[in-house]
């Protein structure tokens, strides 16, 4: 493989990507895709945070190779205004190595530029925390921002409940939207308080009833048997799970969600459904949500309207979601 700064040009790649994301920038946003892999090759992405970037490499380099291609990225990023740049690196068995090999997919401490274990930014005025050196994701993932605007603006007085909710982001769009009620669902004790701290970060309550620890397929098993019901249901769960002995895989397992989700939906309610697996394309998710439906009795028209990511990720396919209204 050549060498990356050989043979592409990064100051005007970047000064192109800067200029396709000023809509996107002047929507009170500091937090965004300054670079997409459609932009790139294939080869990397680059997230901004503030004055932080965000480097994931998508291409297994060799040392001198990675060495050389932050040297090219490191001057037209400084004259961007940023002043810190994370490295993340993601071949494609990244989920495979990540407890084994955390440190070298994703290092501490920046490769230039001060370290930074917090930092605050914004989408669309609302302000959200970030780790940029704790693990591979930093708090927050850019291409769902659409997803989150639709929720906000769709939440009011309505029963929410955002399962695989990471650092809840859907929990606090709801919240911020009107929502009745909002329960965020994670497997995680650590990316839950994360999430209080996100609701803090906008004066809102958060108490601990609210933050569900615990396996998703059995919260949902849980809440529909001493009979909660929703008005709005956001599945945004990985593209691969272990759960005890059992593995859970998107392009296979996706329906079998859906059902367990769509008995929790009262009449008229919406089920929101993403993924961002590229093994899983477009028109087979829609094929799974809508066995997921049927197996769980539910009729639903829909998807009443696919979203799609921002500008900030021009010619992106990898992530499908679609908004479907259950009778």
């Amino acid at each position: 493989m050549t060498l990356p700064h050989t043979d592409w040009d990064w100051a005007a790649t970047l000064r192109r990507a800067a200029a396709v994301r000023a809509g996107v920038a002047a929507q009170d946003t500091t937090f965004y895709r300054l670079l997409h892999t459609t932009e790139t090759g294939g080869l990397c992405s680059l997230d901004r945070i503030g004055l932080i970037g965000v480097l994931s490499l998508y291409r297994e380099l060799s040392a001198m190779q990675e060495a050389a291609l932050l040297e090219a990225l490191e001057q037209p990023l400084r004259e961007l205004g940023l002043q810190t740049l994370y490295l993340k690196r993601r071949p494609e068995v990244a989920s495979h190595r990540a407890n084994t090999e955390r440190e070298y997919l994703a290092p501490p401490e920046p490769v230039w530029g001060p370290a930074v274990a917090e930092a605050v930014a914004m989408e669309r005025g609302v302000p959200f925390l970030f780790r940029p050196g704790g693990d591979l994701s930093v708090g927050l993932f850019a291409d769902a921002r659409p997803m989150r605007e639709w929720v906000q603006a769709h939440a009011a007085g309505l029963r929410v409940l955002n399962t695989f909710a990471y650092t809840c982001g859907f929990g606090l769009s709801a919240a911020l939207g009107g929502a009745l009620g909002v329960k965020n669902v994670d497997l995680s004790r650590r990316v839950l308080a994360w999430g209080q701290e996100n609701y803090a970060l906008s004066s809102l309550s958060a108490p601990d009833e609210d933050f569900l620890y615990g396996d998703v397929f059995e919260w949902l098993r849980r809440l529909h048997k001493r009979g909660d019901r929703f008005d709005l249901l956001i599945l945004d769960p990985p593209s691969f799970a272990r759960r005890g002995r059992q593995t859970w895989q998107a392009e296979k397992d996706y329906a079998a969600l859906v059902k367990a989700a769509a008995l929790l939906l009262a009449p008229g309610g919406q089920l929101l459904a993403m993924t961002n697996h590229a093994g899983l394309p477009g028109r087979a998710f829609g094929r799974q949500v809508a066995q997921g439906l049927e197996a769980a009795g539910r009729r639903a028209a829909g998807p009443v309207r696919p979203l799609e990511p921002g500008a900030d990720f021009p010619g992106a396919a990898h992530l499908k979601a679609g908004v479907w209204r259950l009778s």
